[in-house]
Protein backbone atom coordinates (compact mmCIF):
# COMPACT_ATOMS: atom_id res chain seq x y z
CA UNK A 1 0.00 0.00 0.00
CA UNK A 2 1.43 3.35 -1.02
CA UNK A 3 1.16 6.29 1.33
CA UNK A 4 -1.68 8.60 0.32
CA UNK A 5 -0.67 12.19 -0.38
CA UNK A 6 -2.82 13.45 2.49
CA UNK A 7 -1.09 11.11 4.97
CA UNK A 8 1.92 13.41 4.69
CA UNK A 9 0.04 16.17 6.55
CA UNK A 10 1.07 16.47 10.18
CA UNK A 11 2.08 19.15 12.68
CA UNK A 12 5.32 19.89 10.85
CA UNK A 13 3.44 20.27 7.56
CA UNK A 14 0.74 22.64 8.78
CA UNK A 15 3.35 24.81 10.55
CA UNK A 16 6.00 24.87 7.79
CA UNK A 17 8.34 26.75 7.63
CA UNK A 18 8.00 27.20 11.42
CA UNK A 19 9.28 24.12 13.23
CA UNK A 20 7.22 22.41 15.94
CA UNK A 21 10.02 23.16 18.40
CA UNK A 22 9.81 26.87 17.65
CA UNK A 23 6.02 26.76 17.79
CA UNK A 24 5.88 25.24 21.27
CA UNK A 25 8.63 27.52 22.58
CA UNK A 26 7.30 30.81 21.20
CA UNK A 27 3.59 30.53 20.35
CA UNK A 28 1.60 27.65 21.85
CA UNK A 29 -0.84 29.05 24.44
CA UNK A 30 1.09 32.35 24.27
CA UNK A 31 0.29 34.34 21.11
CA UNK A 32 -1.17 33.98 17.60
CA UNK A 33 0.93 32.84 14.67
CA UNK A 34 0.32 33.78 11.02
CA UNK A 35 2.07 31.67 8.37
CA UNK A 36 1.91 32.88 4.78
CA UNK A 37 3.01 30.56 1.97
CA UNK A 38 1.92 31.99 -1.38
CA UNK A 39 0.98 28.42 -2.32
CA UNK A 40 -2.78 28.25 -3.06
CA UNK A 41 -2.77 24.45 -3.45
CA UNK A 42 -0.95 23.69 -0.20
CA UNK A 43 -4.02 22.10 1.45
CA UNK A 44 -5.66 20.77 -1.72
CA UNK A 45 -5.19 17.12 -0.70
CA UNK A 46 -7.18 17.68 2.51
CA UNK A 47 -10.44 19.16 1.27
CA UNK A 48 -12.14 20.77 -1.73
CA UNK A 49 -15.41 22.46 -2.65
CA UNK A 50 -16.36 19.29 -4.50
CA UNK A 51 -15.88 17.12 -1.41
CA UNK A 52 -17.90 19.50 0.75
CA UNK A 53 -20.70 19.51 -1.84
CA UNK A 54 -20.65 15.68 -1.93
CA UNK A 55 -21.09 15.53 1.84
CA UNK A 56 -23.92 18.09 1.81
CA UNK A 57 -25.87 16.68 -1.14
CA UNK A 58 -25.40 12.89 -1.02
CA UNK A 59 -24.86 11.63 2.55
CA UNK A 60 -28.37 12.30 3.85
CA UNK A 61 -27.15 14.05 7.00
CA UNK A 62 -29.35 15.71 9.60
CA UNK A 63 -28.91 18.80 11.75
CA UNK A 64 -26.56 19.45 13.58
CA UNK A 65 -24.17 17.48 11.33
CA UNK A 66 -24.52 20.50 9.04
CA UNK A 67 -25.38 23.99 10.28
CA UNK A 68 -25.84 27.45 8.84
CA UNK A 69 -25.20 30.81 10.48
CA UNK A 70 -25.18 34.46 9.47
CA UNK A 71 -23.86 37.30 11.64
CA UNK A 72 -26.29 39.69 9.92
CA UNK A 73 -29.54 37.82 10.57
CA UNK A 74 -30.82 34.92 12.70
CA UNK A 75 -31.15 31.49 11.06
CA UNK A 76 -32.86 28.48 12.62
CA UNK A 77 -32.38 24.85 11.63
CA UNK A 78 -35.94 24.85 10.30
CA UNK A 79 -34.81 27.26 7.58
CA UNK A 80 -32.76 24.53 5.89
CA UNK A 81 -34.07 21.15 7.08
CA UNK A 82 -37.01 18.89 6.31
CA UNK A 83 -39.52 18.24 9.12
CA UNK A 84 -37.56 15.05 9.91
CA UNK A 85 -34.46 17.13 10.67
CA UNK A 86 -32.65 15.93 7.55
CA UNK A 87 -30.73 18.61 5.69
CA UNK A 88 -32.60 20.10 2.74
CA UNK A 89 -29.57 20.82 0.54
CA UNK A 90 -31.54 23.08 -1.80
CA UNK A 91 -32.68 25.36 1.00
CA UNK A 92 -29.25 25.21 2.67
CA UNK A 93 -27.65 26.54 -0.50
CA UNK A 94 -30.38 29.17 -0.73
CA UNK A 95 -29.25 30.40 2.68
CA UNK A 96 -25.67 30.28 1.43
CA UNK A 97 -26.63 32.43 -1.59
CA UNK A 98 -28.10 34.96 0.85
CA UNK A 99 -24.87 35.24 2.85
CA UNK A 100 -24.97 32.33 5.31
CA UNK A 101 -21.90 30.35 6.31
CA UNK A 102 -22.34 26.59 6.03
CA UNK A 103 -20.65 24.73 8.88
CA UNK A 104 -19.76 21.04 8.84
CA UNK A 105 -18.71 20.08 12.39
CA UNK A 106 -16.71 16.91 13.04
CA UNK A 107 -16.16 16.29 9.33
CA UNK A 108 -13.10 14.19 10.19
CA UNK A 109 -15.60 11.45 11.08
CA UNK A 110 -16.62 11.28 7.39
CA UNK A 111 -13.63 12.42 5.31
CA UNK A 112 -10.48 10.29 5.45
CA UNK A 113 -7.84 13.01 4.86
CA UNK A 114 -9.20 15.02 7.79
CA UNK A 115 -9.32 11.92 9.98
CA UNK A 116 -5.68 11.13 9.24
CA UNK A 117 -4.63 14.73 9.93
CA UNK A 118 -6.40 14.71 13.30
CA UNK A 119 -4.79 11.40 14.20
CA UNK A 120 -1.32 12.67 13.23
CA UNK A 121 -1.79 15.74 15.44
CA UNK A 122 -3.16 13.63 18.30
CA UNK A 123 -0.16 11.35 18.08
CA UNK A 124 2.23 14.30 18.20
CA UNK A 125 0.51 16.50 20.80
CA UNK A 126 -1.32 13.98 23.04
CA UNK A 127 -4.53 15.97 22.74
CA UNK A 128 -7.81 15.24 21.00
CA UNK A 129 -8.42 17.10 17.75
CA UNK A 130 -11.61 17.92 15.89
CA UNK A 131 -12.41 19.66 12.61
CA UNK A 132 -15.02 22.27 11.83
CA UNK A 133 -15.37 23.24 8.16
CA UNK A 134 -16.57 26.71 7.18
CA UNK A 135 -17.94 27.44 3.69
CA UNK A 136 -18.73 31.15 3.31
CA UNK A 137 -19.91 33.05 0.20
CA UNK A 138 -18.00 36.04 -1.14
CA UNK A 139 -18.89 39.67 -0.72
CA UNK A 140 -17.78 40.53 2.82
CA UNK A 141 -19.92 37.90 4.52
CA UNK A 142 -19.43 36.99 8.16
CA UNK A 143 -20.60 33.85 9.94
CA UNK A 144 -19.95 34.96 13.53
CA UNK A 145 -19.64 38.25 15.33
CA UNK A 146 -16.51 39.01 17.36
CA UNK A 147 -15.93 36.26 19.92
CA UNK A 148 -13.31 34.04 21.53
CA UNK A 149 -13.04 30.24 21.50
CA UNK A 150 -12.46 28.14 24.61
CA UNK A 151 -10.01 25.86 22.77
CA UNK A 152 -6.92 26.59 20.68
CA UNK A 153 -7.40 26.42 16.90
CA UNK A 154 -5.34 26.05 13.76
CA UNK A 155 -7.04 27.65 10.77
CA UNK A 156 -6.07 26.09 7.43
CA UNK A 157 -7.27 28.27 4.54
CA UNK A 158 -8.12 25.90 1.69
CA UNK A 159 -9.62 28.28 -0.86
CA UNK A 160 -10.52 31.95 -1.09
CA UNK A 161 -9.50 34.73 1.28
CA UNK A 162 -10.80 35.93 4.62
CA UNK A 163 -9.97 39.18 6.36
CA UNK A 164 -9.26 38.53 10.03
CA UNK A 165 -9.50 41.05 12.84
CA UNK A 166 -7.81 40.22 16.16
CA UNK A 167 -8.50 41.99 19.44
CA UNK A 168 -7.14 41.83 22.97
CA UNK A 169 -7.43 38.74 25.18
CA UNK A 170 -10.16 39.31 27.79
CA UNK A 171 -9.84 35.81 29.29
CA UNK A 172 -6.40 34.20 29.37
CA UNK A 173 -6.58 30.48 28.50
CA UNK A 174 -10.26 29.91 29.39
CA UNK A 175 -11.47 26.48 30.43
CA UNK A 176 -13.06 24.47 27.63
CA UNK A 177 -16.43 24.84 29.33
CA UNK A 178 -16.20 28.65 29.48
CA UNK A 179 -18.41 29.59 26.53
CA UNK A 180 -18.23 33.09 25.10
CA UNK A 181 -21.00 35.40 26.32
CA UNK A 182 -21.35 38.64 24.35
CA UNK A 183 -23.28 40.24 27.22
CA UNK A 184 -20.33 39.75 29.56
CA UNK A 185 -17.28 40.23 27.31
CA UNK A 186 -16.76 42.97 24.76
CA UNK A 187 -14.00 43.41 22.18
CA UNK A 188 -11.54 46.13 23.08
CA UNK A 189 -8.37 47.17 21.28
CA UNK A 190 -7.78 45.93 17.73
CA UNK A 191 -4.34 44.30 17.77
CA UNK A 192 -4.00 42.84 14.25
CA UNK A 193 -5.76 42.83 10.89
CA UNK A 194 -4.73 40.73 7.89
CA UNK A 195 -5.92 38.64 4.94
CA UNK A 196 -5.60 34.85 5.22
CA UNK A 197 -5.14 33.42 1.74
CA UNK A 198 -5.33 29.91 0.30
CA UNK A 199 -2.50 27.73 1.61
CA UNK A 200 -1.97 29.89 4.72
CA UNK A 201 -2.14 28.77 8.36
CA UNK A 202 -3.23 30.78 11.38
CA UNK A 203 -2.83 29.58 14.96
CA UNK A 204 -5.07 31.24 17.55
CA UNK A 205 -4.75 30.55 21.30
CA UNK A 206 -8.01 30.16 23.21
CA UNK A 207 -9.36 33.37 24.68
CA UNK A 208 -8.22 35.69 21.86
CA UNK A 209 -11.10 37.78 20.49
CA UNK A 210 -11.53 37.66 16.71
CA UNK A 211 -13.81 37.68 13.71
CA UNK A 212 -13.33 36.95 10.00
CA UNK A 213 -14.99 38.35 6.86
CA UNK A 214 -14.81 36.83 3.39
CA UNK A 215 -13.49 38.73 0.42
CA UNK A 216 -14.57 38.30 -3.22
CA UNK A 217 -15.03 34.73 -4.42
CA UNK A 218 -16.00 33.02 -1.19
CA UNK A 219 -13.96 31.03 1.30
CA UNK A 220 -13.40 27.44 2.43
CA UNK A 221 -11.32 26.78 5.52
CA UNK A 222 -10.63 24.01 8.03
CA UNK A 223 -10.56 24.85 11.72
CA UNK A 224 -8.65 22.31 13.78
CA UNK A 225 -9.71 22.46 17.42
CA UNK A 226 -7.28 21.33 20.13
CA UNK A 227 -9.20 19.59 22.93
CA UNK A 228 -6.42 19.48 25.49
CA UNK A 229 -6.32 18.15 29.03
CA UNK A 230 -5.28 20.84 31.52
CA UNK A 231 -3.31 20.76 34.76
CA UNK A 232 -6.61 21.37 36.53
CA UNK A 233 -7.98 18.19 34.93
CA UNK A 234 -4.91 16.31 36.13
CA UNK A 235 -5.22 17.64 39.68
CA UNK A 236 -8.94 16.81 39.82
CA UNK A 237 -8.24 13.25 38.66
CA UNK A 238 -5.40 12.91 41.15
CA UNK A 239 -7.65 14.14 43.97
CA UNK A 240 -10.31 11.62 42.96
CA UNK A 241 -7.72 8.84 43.09
CA UNK A 242 -6.57 9.93 46.56
CA UNK A 243 -10.21 9.92 47.71
CA UNK A 244 -10.53 6.28 46.68
CA UNK A 245 -7.90 5.31 49.23
CA UNK A 246 -8.42 7.84 52.03
CA UNK A 247 -11.89 8.02 53.58
CA UNK A 248 -11.15 11.46 55.10
CA UNK A 249 -11.81 12.99 51.66
CA UNK A 250 -15.14 11.18 51.40
CA UNK A 251 -16.65 12.57 54.59
CA UNK A 252 -19.59 14.93 54.20
CA UNK A 253 -19.28 18.68 54.68
CA UNK A 254 -20.11 19.82 58.24
CA UNK A 255 -23.76 19.80 59.20
CA UNK A 256 -25.40 23.20 58.96
CA UNK A 257 -22.65 24.86 56.89
CA UNK A 258 -25.25 26.73 54.81
CA UNK A 259 -26.91 28.37 57.83
CA UNK A 260 -26.34 32.02 58.57
CA UNK A 261 -23.79 32.45 61.37
CA UNK A 262 -22.19 29.02 60.92
CA UNK A 263 -18.73 28.96 62.57
CA UNK A 264 -16.27 27.94 59.83
CA UNK A 265 -13.15 27.74 62.04
CA UNK A 266 -13.10 23.97 62.40
CA UNK A 267 -14.06 23.42 58.76
CA UNK A 268 -11.19 25.62 57.58
CA UNK A 269 -8.74 23.62 59.68
CA UNK A 270 -10.10 20.37 58.20
CA UNK A 271 -9.76 21.84 54.70
CA UNK A 272 -6.09 22.73 55.31
CA UNK A 273 -5.44 19.29 56.72
CA UNK A 274 -6.95 17.64 53.62
CA UNK A 275 -4.81 19.81 51.35
CA UNK A 276 -1.70 18.66 53.17
CA UNK A 277 -2.82 15.02 52.99
CA UNK A 278 -3.43 15.43 49.25
CA UNK A 279 0.05 16.83 48.66
CA UNK A 280 1.58 13.91 50.57
CA UNK A 281 -0.52 11.23 48.83
CA UNK A 282 -1.03 12.43 45.25
CA UNK A 283 0.56 10.21 42.58
CA UNK A 284 1.55 12.15 39.47
CA UNK A 285 2.36 9.11 37.35
CA UNK A 286 -0.90 7.37 38.17
CA UNK A 287 -2.96 10.44 37.21
CA UNK A 288 -1.01 11.06 34.01
CA UNK A 289 -1.31 7.38 33.07
CA UNK A 290 -5.08 7.76 33.35
CA UNK A 291 -5.15 10.52 30.72
CA UNK A 292 -2.72 8.67 28.45
CA UNK A 293 -4.83 5.51 28.61
CA UNK A 294 -8.03 7.48 28.03
CA UNK A 295 -6.62 9.10 24.89
CA UNK A 296 -5.19 5.87 23.48
CA UNK A 297 -8.30 3.80 24.18
CA UNK A 298 -10.74 6.24 22.59
CA UNK A 299 -9.01 6.73 19.23
CA UNK A 300 -10.97 4.54 16.82
CA UNK A 301 -8.88 2.69 14.21
CA UNK A 302 -8.23 4.21 10.79
CA UNK A 303 -7.96 1.07 8.66
CA UNK A 304 -8.56 2.39 5.17
CA UNK A 305 -7.90 -0.36 2.62
CA UNK A 306 -8.33 -3.18 5.15
CA UNK A 307 -10.26 -5.35 2.69
CA UNK A 308 -7.31 -5.38 0.31
CA UNK A 309 -4.94 -6.08 3.20
CA UNK A 310 -6.90 -9.13 4.32
CA UNK A 311 -7.17 -10.41 0.75
CA UNK A 312 -3.38 -10.17 0.39
CA UNK A 313 -2.64 -12.20 3.52
CA UNK A 314 -2.26 -15.50 1.60
CA UNK A 315 0.60 -13.90 -0.39
CA UNK A 316 2.49 -12.69 2.71
CA UNK A 317 6.07 -14.01 2.78
CA UNK A 318 9.28 -13.28 4.64
CA UNK A 319 10.22 -10.98 1.74
CA UNK A 320 7.09 -8.84 2.11
CA UNK A 321 7.57 -5.24 3.24
CA UNK A 322 5.30 -4.31 6.13
CA UNK A 323 4.90 -1.44 8.57
CA UNK A 324 2.71 0.04 11.25
CA UNK A 325 -0.47 1.86 10.33
CA UNK A 326 0.40 5.57 10.28
CA UNK A 327 -0.04 7.70 13.41
CA UNK A 328 -0.99 4.88 15.75
CA UNK A 329 -1.54 5.81 19.37
CA UNK A 330 -0.63 2.79 21.45
CA UNK A 331 0.76 1.74 24.82
CA UNK A 332 2.98 -1.24 25.67
CA UNK A 333 2.81 -3.19 28.93
CA UNK A 334 5.02 -6.16 29.66
CA UNK A 335 5.40 -8.88 32.28
CA UNK A 336 7.59 -11.96 32.49
CA UNK A 337 4.97 -14.02 30.65
CA UNK A 338 3.39 -11.69 28.12
CA UNK A 339 3.49 -8.39 26.25
CA UNK A 340 0.36 -6.37 25.52
CA UNK A 341 -0.15 -3.48 23.14
CA UNK A 342 -3.22 -1.35 23.84
CA UNK A 343 -4.49 0.48 20.78
CA UNK A 344 -7.81 1.54 19.26
CA UNK A 345 -9.76 0.42 22.33
CA UNK A 346 -8.39 -3.14 22.16
CA UNK A 347 -5.61 -5.12 23.82
CA UNK A 348 -3.45 -7.43 21.72
CA UNK A 349 -1.52 -9.86 23.94
CA UNK A 350 1.35 -12.12 22.91
CA UNK A 351 4.02 -14.18 24.68
CA UNK A 352 6.80 -12.07 26.17
CA UNK A 353 9.41 -13.44 23.76
CA UNK A 354 7.48 -11.84 20.87
CA UNK A 355 7.98 -8.36 22.39
CA UNK A 356 11.05 -7.27 20.37
CA UNK A 357 9.44 -8.32 17.09
CA UNK A 358 6.16 -6.61 18.02
CA UNK A 359 7.96 -3.39 18.88
CA UNK A 360 9.95 -3.56 15.64
CA UNK A 361 6.81 -3.80 13.49
CA UNK A 362 4.93 -1.02 15.28
CA UNK A 363 8.01 1.21 15.30
CA UNK A 364 8.66 0.89 11.58
CA UNK A 365 7.21 2.45 8.48
CA UNK A 366 8.83 -0.15 6.21
CA UNK A 367 10.58 -3.36 7.20
CA UNK A 368 11.08 -6.76 5.54
CA UNK A 369 9.33 -9.50 7.51
CA UNK A 370 12.43 -11.70 7.49
CA UNK A 371 14.54 -8.83 8.89
CA UNK A 372 12.35 -8.18 11.93
CA UNK A 373 14.14 -8.13 15.29
CA UNK A 374 13.73 -10.73 17.99
CA UNK A 375 14.11 -14.45 18.52
CA UNK A 376 11.09 -15.58 16.48
CA UNK A 377 11.86 -17.81 13.53
CA UNK A 378 10.51 -16.93 10.08
CA UNK A 379 7.27 -18.85 10.63
CA UNK A 380 6.73 -17.07 13.95
CA UNK A 381 7.34 -13.66 12.38
CA UNK A 382 4.76 -14.39 9.69
CA UNK A 383 2.20 -15.45 12.31
CA UNK A 384 2.81 -12.25 14.31
CA UNK A 385 2.59 -9.98 11.26
CA UNK A 386 -0.60 -11.64 10.03
CA UNK A 387 -2.21 -11.05 13.41
CA UNK A 388 -1.18 -7.40 13.48
CA UNK A 389 -2.63 -6.90 10.00
CA UNK A 390 -5.90 -8.54 11.03
CA UNK A 391 -5.98 -6.31 14.14
CA UNK A 392 -5.56 -3.24 11.94
CA UNK A 393 -2.24 -2.30 13.54
CA UNK A 394 0.05 -3.08 10.59
CA UNK A 395 -0.20 -3.22 6.82
CA UNK A 396 1.64 -4.55 3.79
CA UNK A 397 3.29 -1.51 2.20
CA UNK A 398 5.18 -2.88 -0.84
Amino acid sequence: MKQSAYEAYDLRTILYPITPEEFFAEYYEKKPLLIRRNDPGYFSQLLSYEEVDRVITTLGLSHPAIEATNAQKPITSGDYTFPSGMIDATRLYQQFAEGATNILPQLHDRVAPLAHLCRALEQEMSARFQTNIYLTPGGEQQGFRTHFDSHDVFVLQVSGTKKWSIFDTPVELPYRGMRFDATQVQAKELTAEFDLGPGDTYYLPRGVMHHAVTQAGGSLHITLGVLHASWTDLLVESLAQVGLHDSSFRRSLPSGFAREGFDRTEAKARFRDLLNRFVESAEFDTALDYFAADLVSTRHPLIEGQMAQVMRLPTLTVDSIVGARPNLLFHFSESEERVTVSCCGRDTTMPAFAGPTLRNVLGSGRVRVGDLAGELDEAGKLVLVRRLILEGLARIVD
